[in-house]
């Protein structure tokens, strides 16, 4: 069964489409109208091996708040939708994820409880004409639309666009493994209670 959803979202603040396919190849084809944001969601769609296209218009004449976000929130809504009920799935990932001088872990859970943790200082406010802490924003909605618990820490590092670039990479790579079939429960939900969507 194809691990694919696509999905739309319209405020008045953004218009937003997304679409997704978890057996992909790490394909993307990300446009929202932030470059430093397409960059990321460029690494998560490569390490996740997860092929996905963006396409986000939003009021970036006020900032960029409301299309970092929205796009997390319906990524994590069209996540939840292409994982179906998570049977076979080996549900946990996590990865230390090393860039220069800045070293970043994320560990993750498909448990259908969403939750964030986050420890990370960004040594600048900006990267470019990026808002570092719209890092957060992103991961916070991410988090909760999708049903994942996520822990993300960046151990040390100075350089943001590093910190930042870590945090998407060890969530991507964390997410791959969390995706992956188990090959020795391709069948089973794997939870002792029998279901991860409630």
């Amino acid at each position: 069964m194809a691990r694919t959803a696509t999905a739309s979202r319209s405020t008045a603040e953004t218009k937003i489409s997304v679409e997704i396919n978890l057996d992909g190849t790490g394909v993307y084809d990300n446009e929202t109208g932030v470059g430093f944001f397409d960059h990321m969601l460029d690494q998560l769609a490569r390490h996740a091996l997860i092929d996905m296209k963006i396409r986000a218009k939003g009021d970036h004449h006020i900032d960029d708040h409301h299309t970092v976000e929205d796009t997390g929130i319906l990524l994590g809504k069209v996540l939840a939708e292409a994982m179906g009920d998570k049977r076979g799935i080996v549900r946990y990932g996590s990865c230390y994820l090393p860039m220069d001088e800045c070293l970043t872990r994320a560990a993750l859970d498909l448990s259908g409880r969403p939750f964030l943790v986050w420890n990370v200082d960004f040594t600048a406010q900006k990267v470019g004409a990026f808002d570092t802490e719209l890092v957060r924003e992103f991961f916070t909605a991410l988090a909760m639309n999708s049903g994942m618990t996520l822990h993300v820490e960046t151990l040390y590092g100075v350089n943001s666009h590093h910190i930042a670039e870590t945090c998407f990479k060890a969530v991507a790579r964390a997410l791959r493994d969390a995706l992956e079939t188990d090959p020795r429960k391709a069948d089973a939900i794997p939870s002792t209670k029998g279901t991860l969507t409630e």
